[in-house]
C-alpha cells in the first residue's frame, strides 16, 4: 500500500468551511451558512484544493474524498448501514471519489462513456445519497473507501 501523498495542514478557518464541504454545500451556500462573502468562500476553497493536491476544478466530491482521507475531516457517524453494493458499484463509487470528468469516472471504473451517468443515477438511488458528494461522505462513513484508493487518487492527480 503506498502512502497518501502529503497535504498541507489546513487552518482552523479552513477547516471551518472544509467541514461545510462534508455536509454538502457548494461555495454558495457556504458563503450564506457562514456570513463570509462569496469571494472569501471562493479563495478558501482553492487554498484547500491546493493544499490537499487537487486540481484547481475538482469537483466538490473530490475534494471531499481528499478532506477525509487525509485525515484533515473526520467522517460523520453514519445514520444508516452500508447498503449491500455489487462490485462494479464499488468500482464506480471509487471512481466518482477520484475524478470530476464523467469520461474519466467511466474510465476509472471501465464503463462505456454513454453509460456513466445512468450508473451514477442508479448508485446514488441505491444509496439514497442527493449526489456525488454526499456520495462520497457516505462511503468514507461506511469505510468502503480505503486509504489505498485515496492514494491511487493523489498519485494520478485526480483528473478534473
Amino acid at each position: 500500500m503506498t502512502a497518501l501523498a502529503l497535504t498541507q495542514p489546513l487552518t482552523p478557518s479552513e477547516q471551518r468551511i472544509a467541514q461545510h464541504v462534508i455536509k454538502g454545500l457548494d461555495a454558495r451556500e457556504i458563503a450564506a451558512a457562514t456570513q463570509l462573502k462569496p469571494n472569501t468562500v471562493h479563495s478558501t476553497l482553492r487554498t484547500v484544493r491546493w493544499k490537499l493536491a487537487c486540481p484547481e476544478r475538482c469537483s466538490l466530491a473530490v475534494v471531499a474524498h481528499r478532506l477525509l482521507a487525509s485525515g484533515q475531516i473526520t467522517a460523520p457517524t453514519p445514520q444508516r448501514p452500508a447498503p449491500d453494493l455489487s462490485p462494479e458499484q464499488i468500482s464506480l463509487l471509487k471512481a466518482a471519489a477520484e475524478h470530476t470528468l464523467p469520461r474519466d469516472i467511466a474510465f476509472a471504473a471501465a464503463l462505456a462513456p454513454a453509460d456513466v451517468r445512468d450508473a451514477l443515477d442508479q448508485l446514488l438511488a441505491d444509496t439514497d445519497a442527493q449526489d456525488s458528494t454526499e456520495l462520497v461522505v457516505l462511503a468514507h462513513s461506511w469505510q468502503l473507501l480505503s486509504a489505498e484508493q485515496a492514494a491511487h487518487a493523489t498519485r494520478s492527480g485526480a483528473t478534473q
